[in-house]
């Protein structure tokens, strides 16, 4: 009972909420992708699954989707897209390869969040800066959670029960500790949270003529979610992480004061780091055959065996798509494996599998993300942000279901895949300093 009122609440919130504005709505919807882990650990039945898609649902039905014509035009790429990979598993659907309700959340988990592509290119400055100042905040309790955690241990948080055995599965950090999954499902969604939020508060926190207490709490997120992917224990958003300072770092074009602010903010990360071997596990990625390992076992022969097998797939759910607990034994030849094209090939065959490989080139070659405007650093960020993700697919699954991180990515894929909104191209002054009137390059692959 109380799983349903929970659900209803989302629904609600974020239906309030995302009448008020998009920003408000998507703050709110990210606001239960967050906490989703811990109260889903807390109320262990079958409707706990469905507190994000309640929000989801809400923030949906707070819009309006018809816009004008002007709009429609300037998304028509990304909205081309985002239609065609729901209409394949729509048609998927229909194919019997597995039981009803193992294709319904299958189905659920191919086209429930590409919606959000869209809402991503409506997104406004005021909408841009009211996630920051969300992100920033719910960082920080994330942060919070985190340190409590890691000095009174997780079972005072999560309890032992089907829902949270990958949390206790997950003691190799140092000594035989846990990772820290703070308020997700796991570490590995608290860690690419953290991640995902960067480009969002550094671009925020790059404005010129920003307030300094605004400034303060975008440098506090971005400190948060770096400490965050270290209590993570997560190699893979190390790396990220790590990918994303070096380009901020060398691309921002950050003024003096700026700079000593982001270099005072690495160094007390890495203080912290230094002094905590809990803190330390992506020193393992220095072993020999850690990072070969891991690309052997999930880029190898079992995609083509998979192809060959399974050419228009084994149905959605097939490959493992979100499956809850007491859905998995329904599940009819059930393959497995740490790549996301793999998964997506499982599930959609070869038609699908195409065609996310060929958004992710679609991408890579769109331009928009580097536009001379106010939100330059960040949108610049947030392609590279994306670009990594799209290549990091090829060894991990989760991509396109992870709670709340699917979420994040494609809002950010769909904001830095439309034309800068007007308000977004005033005003390129103080803060970071001016950008080079020279051409901008980025990777091109094709014509």
């Amino acid at each position: 009972m109380l799983a349903v009122l929970a659900c209803l609440a989302a629904l609600l919130v974020t239906l309030r909420a995302g009448r008020r504005s998009l920003g408000n709505g998507i703050v709110a919807v990210l606001s239960f992708g967050y906490t989703y882990g811990i109260i889903r650990a807390n109320l262990p039945s079958a409707a706990s699954h469905f507190i994000f898609d309640a929000a989801l649902l809400g923030l949906y039905a707070s819009q309006k989707w018809s816009g004008k014509r002007g709009e429609k035009n300037k998304q028509s790429d990304i909205q081309t897209w985002a239609i065609a990979l729901m209409i394949w598993p729509l048609v998927m659907a229909l194919l019997p390869f597995q039981n009803f309700w193992v294709t319904m959340v299958g189905l659920r988990g191919c086209i429930f969040f590409l919606p959000l592509i869209l809402l991503g290119c409506r997104l406004k400055e005021s909408d841009l800066l009211i996630i920051a100042k969300g992100f920033a905040v719910l960082n920080l309790i994330a942060l919070a959670l985190g340190v409590l955690e890691y000095f009174l241990g997780l079972q005072r948080f999560y309890p032992v029960n089907e829902v949270t055995q990958i949390i206790y599965a997950s003691n190799d950090v140092a000594g035989g500790e846990y990772r820290i999954p703070s308020i997700f499902t796991n570490a590995h969604a608290f860690g690419g949270a953290m991640v995902l939020s960067i480009a969002w508060l550094f671009g925020a926190w790059s404005l010129p003529n920003e307030k300094p207490q605004q400034r303060t709490l975008f440098m506090a997120g971005i400190t948060a979610a770096f400490i965050g992917v270290l209590l993570s224990a997560t190699r893979t958003n190390f790396i990220v992480a790590s990918l994303l300072i070096l380009i901020a770092t060398f691309t921002g074009r950050l003024k003096f004061q700026a700079r000593f602010a982001w270099v005072a903010a690495l160094v007390l990360i890495a203080f912290v780091a230094s002094k905590n071997d809990r803190l330390q596990r992506f020193t393992t990625l220095s072993e020999e055959g850690a990072i070969t390992g891991r690309w052997q076992a999930s880029v190898n022969l079992g995609f083509w065996e998979i192809l060959n097998k399974y050419p228009m797939g084994n149905g959605l759910g097939g490959g493992g798509t979100s499956m809850p607990y007491f859905l998995q034994n329904q599940v009819q030849n059930q393959i497995f494996m740490e790549n996301e094209y793999a998964r997506i090939l499982a599930e959609q065959g070869l038609i699908g599998c195409l065609l996310w490989v060929s958004l992710g080139v679609w991408h890579l070659q769109h331009r928009s993300a580097f536009q001379r405007t106010r939100w330059l650093a960040g949108r610049r960020l947030g392609w590279f942000t994306c670009s990594i993700s799209f290549f990091l697919a090829l060894t991990g699954s989760g991509m396109l279901t992870a709670i709340p991180s699917t979420a994040i990515l494609l809002l950010c894929l769909g904001w830095i895949s439309t034309a800068a909104q007007p308000e977004e191209r005033k005003d390129k002054s103080t803060f970071i300093s001016a950008v080079p009137s020279r051409r901008i390059v980025v990777p091109s692959f094709g014509s």
